[in-house]
């Protein structure tokens, strides 16, 4: 399953778009490499995440072609999440 569809099936980013767009912009890695939008996901791949100061660090559990908002936590498992602090910058 390609790394957009993984990310909006799973309910990780909410729009197949915006998933997208975080693969363009280097803010998803597949097994320590910078992923793209097409990129095959499987089960036991690492991806992670960089969502504004939020970085996630997720196992693919399992792959579904589609998952209902109460299915869609099994297919991943959240193994580091990092919240990176605010900077001030002088103005």
């Amino acid at each position: 399953m390609r790394m957009d569809k993984f990310l909006k099936i799973s309910r990780l980013i909410k729009r197949r778009e915006t998933a997208k767009d975080l693969c363009d912009d280097g803010d998803v890695f597949k097994n320590g490499k910078r992923a793209k939008a097409m990129t095959e996901v499987e089960a036991g791949d690492r991806i992670t995440l960089h969502l504004g100061r939020h970085e996630y660090e997720i196992l693919v559990k399992e792959i579904r072609p589609y998952a209902k908002k109460e299915e869609a936590e099994a297919m991943y498992e959240i193994i580091k999440e990092v919240t990176h602090e605010r900077r001030e910058e002088n103005v």
